[in-house]
């Protein structure tokens, strides 16, 4: 398996799922990524990492990349509507692990379509979750919190 410099794996190593967010990435290249400056790891062991991050006085840090006109997330790696992953996936901030993809709840997410839009992407729609089944590792958008690892 090949890693990033971080120790996660790259893009092209990502396990096969039936996750639509694998073949998006737009959220992440279209929205400022802003959090609580304690989030990083220079504050908590095994945050996001603070060398990812731009501080946003007065107590907020902010992804770098995503605060600027056209943002892209520095651990956003991969082809926006191809194939995509984020680099710090299991540190990630509390804005991404709360970002809820359009219908993966059952319900549209106009900020999903939004983002999506900019970047000439469908809005996505129920059928796009269809075949998460009862299998407990495809829960959703978190679904790789249990298939990611750092690797060793």
């Amino acid at each position: 398996m090949s890693t990033l410099r971080c120790g996660f794996p790259s893009v092209n190593d990502l396990p096969d799922t039936n996750n639509p967010c694998l073949a998006c990435g737009a959220c992440c290249a279209h929205y400022r990524a802003s959090f609580y400056w304690a989030e990083c790891d220079d504050a908590m062991p095994g945050g996001v990492p603070v060398t990812l991050t731009e501080d946003l006085p007065p107590h907020r840090r902010v992804m770098k990349g995503t605060n600027q006109q056209s943002p892209w997330c520095a651990a956003l790696v991969g082809d926006i509507g191809r194939r995509v992953s984020c680099h710090i996936y299991l540190r990630r901030s509390s804005v991404c692990r709360s970002f809820v993809p359009s219908y993966w709840n059952g319900a549209p997410n106009d900020r999903c379509d939004k983002a999506r839009a900019a970047h000439g992407l469908p809005p996505l729609g129920p059928e796009d979750w269809r075949d998460r089944g009862d299998d407990p590792d495809r829960n959703g958008p978190g679904d790789l919190d249990t298939k990611l690892r750092p690797a060793a």
